[in-house]
């Protein structure tokens, strides 16, 4: 069943991806849709997908008619995408019919009318029950006859005969020079003109969507990039670069405990970054650091290199540290490694689109975005970059990008201009000191957070990445790398010898500790020496002079004896 617009305006979804976002529901139902393009523009299989994603998606039966091709060079062409036609048509889900109109094999007499082809679209559309029609490459009927006003008014019959039985068709036909199409058939089916355009810029194919006209039904009239690619017809509109996504306040690692403290505790999930710097600063393995934390971490990584093949990343950060085969093997790191040049730019979109949708990660990382600046103008660039942002966004997707500066640029630029797009900007730079150049980061901006805004020096080595406080010499002149090293050496050095100092000053002070103590020890003893012999000599006299009392109590006695006897 098709959605209703606001307006009560029945909505037929054509199931092909982003169209029904630009149509707000999809083409018309019950009514002809003309479809006017040039050769190659992908007109065959949008009709021929519309026809097949109802029977696949919707459960309404189709059929589809061509005037160009036949039923087994369809099923051919189909069969690469996904589509089993046979399948169908043994299921009398679908009828494939092909009407073969040779100028050179008709003989033109007197009037002729379409009755034939009523008779077989009718006797297709009973056998199917089907609700949709496709009509591709329908200017080969004009080209078998000269007389174009009575087979436009029985086309304009044949139309509302589809109209009259609540078939929603679909109508393929050639651009026109001076008009949307060829025969002027854009008067005679006109409720939805949609026009497709495919120009060769750069050397490459670029194709555009435009809906001219849509009757009863509000839709977006800009001209918006399509791809055709293994999935299909898929359309890139303008309004996916939407606002309205949510914003998670859960913070995730960079993998680097220092960087996050910088951060004020890590990035925003769903969040965007750019890591920007000139070449050899190290941009690539900061983003695999935050690659490799996010795996750990159990989530699903899609990582676009634009520059190097997986192979080569994969040996080129083993010397860092880090073993991306392993989340490679495990599935959670999956690799999408392509050449800017290698299609447009409305390309790489759709692919990473699709990529998403497949993938489903949690983080991605594209490598360089500055590489597509080579494939147009710096305008289209960035609206391409912001459409991919948006899409992260509204997936709640964690994504970075790193981005290459030049020597003669200034360091907060951006060659595709989209660092006013992305949540937080991290710049590494050269630093040079004493003659050498050392690695330095620091934070640009970061939304939502409070962020360090001192410069740290970025080591890379075989253990990882470290970011290490950037060290002041006593002129305030910064010191990175070897200068650094050399400067906490001397002051290591120093350190040192102040500490032996102290020692030495400590020993002093403990040796003439040892000599007062034993001077006090020595003075102790010859105190108590002393004063053992004080006590001594005092005894003695004690000792005397109760002998001497002793022999005086005696003589007294003895006297007193003496006496008692005279008398």
């Amino acid at each position: 069943m098709g959605e209703t617009v606001p307006n009560g305006l029945p909505k037929c979804p054509t199931g092909i991806s982003g169209f029904d976002e630009m149509t707000g529901g999809g083409l018309p139902r019950g009514r002809p849709t003309l479809l006017a393009g040039s050769a190659g523009s992908g007109k065959t299989l949008f009709a021929l997908e519309f026809v097949l994603h109802g029977i696949e998606r919707f459960d309404e039966p189709g059929v589809f008619v061509s005037f160009e091709e036949t039923p087994e060079e369809l099923t051919a062409n189909m069969a690469s995408l996904g589509h089993d036609l046979e399948g169908l048509q043994r299921e009398k889900h679908l009828s494939v019919l092909y009407i073969a109109l040779e100028a050179h094999e008709l003989i033109e007499s007197g009037d002729y009318d379409l009755d034939g082809i009523f008779l077989r679209l009718g006797a297709a559309i009973d056998a199917t029950g089907a609700r949709r029609i496709g009509l591709d490459a329908v200017e080969n009927l004009f080209s078998a006859f000269s007389d174009l006003r009575i087979l436009r008014a029985e086309f304009h019959r044949l139309m509302a005969w589809l109209k009259a039985r609540g078939i929603t068709a679909v109508v393929t036909t050639e651009r026109g020079t001076d008009s949307l199409t060829r025969h002027g058939l854009e008067e005679y089916i006109a409720d939805c003109v949609i026009a497709l355009d495919n120009r060769i810029e750069n050397q490459l194919a670029t194709r555009r969507l435009r809906i001219v006209k849509y009757r009863g039904s509000a839709h977006d009239s800009d001209e918006c990039p399509f791809v055709l690619n293994r999935h299909g017809f898929s359309v890139i509109p303008i309004s996916s670069s939407g606002l309205d996504y949510q914003a998670s306040t859960e913070r995730v690692s960079f993998g680097i405990e220092t960087l996050d403290d910088m951060l004020g505790g890590g990035i925003y999930r769903g969040s965007s970054a750019l890591v920007s710097g000139t070449a050899g600063t190290g941009k690539s393995s900061l983003a695999v650091q935050m690659v490799d934390a996010a795996c750990r971490r159990g989530e699903r990584c899609l990582y676009v290199a634009l520059e190097e093949s997986p192979v080569q990343i994969e040996r080129n950060m083993a010397s860092v540290g880090f073993d991306l085969a392993q989340w490679r093997r495990a599935g959670l790191l999956h690799f999408h490694a392509t050449r800017p040049t290698s299609c447009g730019l409305e390309a790489h979109l759709a692919t990473l689109v699709a990529l998403v949708r497949e993938v489903r990660p949690q983080f991605v990382v594209i490598d360089p975005i500055t590489a597509y600046s080579t494939r147009g103008y710096e305008e289209r660039v960035k609206l391409m970059l912001i459409r991919a942002v948006d899409l992260f966004k509204s997936m709640g997707i964690t994504s970075v990008f790193t981005a290459l500066t030049y020597g003669g640029n200034a360091e907060e630029s951006t060659s595709v201009s989209i660092s006013s797009v992305v949540d937080v900007w991290l710049l590494v730079r050269n630093l040079e000191s004493a003659g050498e150049r050392t690695r330095g980061l620091y934070v640009c901006k970061a939304r939502g957070a409070a962020h360090s805004n001192q410069v740290r020096e970025f080591q890379l080595s075989s253990e990882g990445l470290r970011l290490v406080d950037v060290m002041l010499d006593d002129a305030g002149q910064i010191l990175t790398g070897s200068a650094r090293r050399l400067h906490q050496t001397l002051k290591e050095d120093e350190s040192t010898a102040r500490d032996l100092a102290d020692q030495r000053r400590r020993a002093a002070i403990e040796n003439r500790r040892l000599v007062l103590e034993a001077r006090i020890a020595a003075m102790r003893a010859e105190f108590e020496d002393e004063l053992r012999a004080l006590e001594a000599e005092i005894e003695g006299e004690d000792s005397r002079l109760r002998a001497a009392n002793r022999k005086f109590l005696n003589l007294a006695n003895l006297r007193n004896q003496v006496g008692r006897g005279d008398s």
